[in-house]
């Protein structure tokens, strides 16, 4: 039920931290997996340092804002139908309102929502010619508890979710589901600093029931399942790994 072989895959920010993990997990399940970000050098690179551990990636560079067509080109070679689209492009502007002007809150809207949708328009065609479309937007758990100093990505995300309820409405059917991945707190090489800072193990220990931070490959498994046979009825649903941490009180 978890088998992908046969399948087609784009991952939009699958050059590194969580979105490559979902992208290798993909891979390893079976299917053809396209790997997007803006830069060709630092996915070959990725490209080349995963085949070394036996996981092919092929490489769909671009920008989601501004290439969504030619980035779908790439990863169908052409016009063939796409099975599955992880959508797991993100940025963070950690300034408060205060510091914050509308152009820098247009800024991230911009990339983190409004290029989710557009992505997600442009790839319709692509997964509706698939007898089994996944379209599946990275969120995270900032849509539902938010933390002061952060409206903008908390805005993005916040929107994210509310568009993956909308798109399953709108677009699900019996060969088209969409759904979301919420993480909470990951120890990627983004946040590596802050997993090894000991005085924030203490808001860890308290705030996450595990006690403790997610391993990236710890992602892997929700992707898989929503990408797979085994999720066919599963639409417009968020599924949320964080350890527990938003159902804490």
């Amino acid at each position: 039920m978890f088998d992908l072989s046969g399948k087609t895959a784009l991952v939009t920010g699958g050059g590194r931290g969580l979105g490559l993990e979902m992208a290798k997990a993909l891979a390893k399940a079976g299917a053809s997996v396209a790997i997007n970000g803006r830069s060709r050098t630092a996915l070959e690179a990725v490209r080349d340092q995963v085949a070394s551990e036996g996981v092919i990636l092929e490489v769909a560079p671009g920008d989601v804002v501004t290439d969504a067509q030619r980035i779908l080109d790439d990863a169908t070679r052409n016009g063939q139908a796409l099975d599955i689209l992880i959508h797991a492009v993100g940025v963070r502007d950690r300034r408060g309102t205060d510091d914050m002007d509308a152009a820098g809150f247009a800024t991230l809207i911009n990339t983190d929502l409004t290029a989710a949708y557009g992505m997600a328009k442009a790839a319709l065609p692509y997964l509706r010619r698939s007898d089994a479309g996944r379209l599946i937007l990275v969120t995270s758990i900032a849509a539902v508890a938010a933390r002061g100093g952060d409206p903008a990505y908390t805005a993005a995300k916040g929107g994210l979710e509310a568009l993956t309820r909308s798109l399953a409405v709108e677009l699900g059917s019996d060969t088209l589901t969409v759904n979301a991945i919420a993480p909470g707190w990951f120890a990627t090489e983004t946040n590596a600093a802050l997993a090894a800072d000991p005085a924030l193990q203490q808001f860890v220990d308290i705030r996450i029931p595990l006690k403790r931070w997610g391993r990236p490959e710890e992602i892997a498994p929700a992707a898989v399942f929503l990408a797979s046979p085994a999720a066919s009825f599963v639409n417009g649903i968020t599924l949320t790994v964080d350890g527990g941490m938003t159902v804490q009180m």
